[in-house]
Parts: structure tokens; sequence; C-alpha cells
């Protein structure tokens, strides 16, 4: 959903073509007093702002974007922009939040999979060799360390001892 934040009289024809151009609810606020309070009771992907509001209310427009949370703010001059150049810019802030996207996930991915990646290997040698142990002590004391270190493993996921 995008939140669209302008005074223009204008703004209601423009947010009807950005719902047909993005596929995608658009909602209006002519102040940044409304476009808060919309902020705090509903998600948006986008919040698109006129940057004469911005200049005109720089105090209300702070306000609104301690608000935004995870929306991505897009800044347009209506006076001189277009509805092409509009969309555009939408799309292009869009795109650019799903390569963030993925590459904070594949970041973490990446660092999980190396604090991990010891502790994994650790715990498979502890069972092969319990596997491989002649007598039942030397299994045991094995299956004993394969179990520290899957408790290790459940830690460092953030599971609770309660079995998650």
């Amino acid at each position: 959903m995008i939140l669209l934040i302008s005074p223009s009289a204008k703004v209601r024809e423009c947010a009807t073509a950005l719902e047909q151009a993005m596929t995608e609810p658009v909602e209006v606020a002519s102040t940044f007093r409304q476009a808060s309070t919309q902020l705090r009771a509903r998600e948006f992907s986008v919040v698109l702002v006129d940057q004469s509001l911005v200049e005109s209310e720089p105090d209300e427009s702070e306000l609104a974007g301690q608000h935004m949370g995870s929306a991505i703010p897009v800044y347009i001059n209506f006076a001189i922009s277009n509805l092409d150049r509009v969309v555009r810019e939408l799309r292009s802030a869009l795109h650019r939040r799903k390569r963030e996207i993925l590459v904070a996930r594949h970041t973490a991915e990446e660092a999980l999979r190396s604090e991990l990646k010891g502790t994994v290997t650790a715990l498979l040698l502890s069972c092969e060799m319990a596997l491989q142990a002649a007598d039942r002590q030397a299994a045991e004391g094995k299956i004993r360390k394969a179990c520290e270190l899957a408790k290790e493993v459940r830690v460092k996921l953030g599971a609770t001892a309660e079995g998650n």
C-alpha cells in the first residue's frame, strides 16, 4: 500500500492514476498530521511525499518520518513532475528496496552459516566417532559431547530449552 502526502487539489486524481499504474492501493493525506495517523494505523510499502509540503512544514515532516517504519520515503516535486516521472521514481524505489532486502538476507544467511559451521562440524565428528567407538563408555562420552554441541547450536539459533 502506498501513502501519498500532498496538499495539492489534484492529489485524488494522482492517487487514482498511481493505483492503476502500480497495481497497488494508494491512500491520501493532505497534511503530515493526517499522514502520521495513517502511518500509525497501517503498514505502507512506500510513502510518497510532496517536497513543497516538507519545505513548508519541516517539523511535521520530521514527526511523520518517525512513524514510517519500513516504508520507503520518496520525495517528489509535484509542481515539476508529471505522472510518468512519479511512477518511474516509485518503481525505482521499490526495486532498490527489493535489492536491499535480498542483500540483507544473504548477509544474514552467510553470518549464520559462518557462526554455526564450526559447531556443526564438531557435532558431526562426535557422532561419527561415537558410531565407530569400540566400547560403550567411549561411545557414551561422544554422544554426550554431541548432545552438548547440539544444545550450543540451539542456543545460537535462539531456541528455548523447552524443546524448540
